[in-house]
């Protein structure tokens, strides 16, 4: 479970967030939508623990903010996809590597290793495509490559920051039916978007940021 409780954060002594509150359930899918520099990322980055709240906490499992130590980030991490816009996929590596070098950042050894990254690719309709370089392979599948890279830990919950910002949409709907698979098994998805079509396409809880708060949207929401 994710639980944001009274955060409040200012970045350059501009205000983002004024006590802010949000929980996510396990195995929740929610989206995330505001304007452009609402603080979209920023809230997705406060939940990694990228950035610490200026007054509040937010607690992930059985981690929190205001407790974590830097050299216990990476079990926090652990326990979270992130899949960003731009991929950050490494171009001198083929697709596997991309995965094994996550999963060794993650702290995993040795064969499981492998048998995560194989068993990530097969997951995303990529394990053909294994031995490809990045520039080989379309922006679809790239993005499945990084949905990969984020599942590969069998993390409890995915942050997905406009994952199809960088997407035609074909690759956008497929994107998002892969993840909506992927929480049907049981990982929660917190995906921040600013494409209503998608939402109204494949409906769920809906969360967005506006006057420094974020506010329930509900389900199905139209793009007016």
């Amino acid at each position: 479970m994710i639980k944001i409780s009274n955060v409040s954060f200012a970045f350059d002594n501009r205000l983002v967030f004024d006590g802010i509150n949000l929980t996510i359930e396990n195995g929740e899918f929610v989206y995330l939508v505001g304007e452009t520099g609402s603080g979209k990322t920023t809230l997705m980055r406060l939940i990694y623990m990228d950035l610490l709240p200026t007054t509040g906490v937010v607690r992930v499992e059985d981690f929190s903010s205001n407790h974590l130590k830097r050299k216990k980030l990476h079990l926090l991490r652990r326990k979270l996809g992130i899949i960003f816009q731009d991929f950050k996929l490494l171009d001198d590596r083929s697709a596997y590597a991309n995965v094994v070098f996550s999963l060794h950042a993650a702290g995993f050894k040795g064969k499981e290793i492998e048998s995560r990254a194989t068993h990530a690719l097969n997951r995303v309709g990529l394990n053909h495509k294994k031995d490809a370089e990045i520039s080989e392979l379309s922006g679809g599948e790239q993005q499945r490559l990084a949905i990969a890279r984020a599942i590969a830990k069998d993390p409890v919950a995915i942050l997905a920051d406009e994952p199809t910002g960088n997407l035609d949409p074909a690759s956008s709907a497929e994107t998002i039916s892969l993840l909506k698979e992927i929480n049907l098994n049981g990982t929660s998805v917190f995906l921040a978007t600013h494409n209503y079509e998608l939402i109204k396409k494949f409906p769920a809880r809906t969360i967005s940021i506006r006057n420094y708060s974020v506010e329930e949207l509900g389900h199905g929401i139209s793009s007016t």
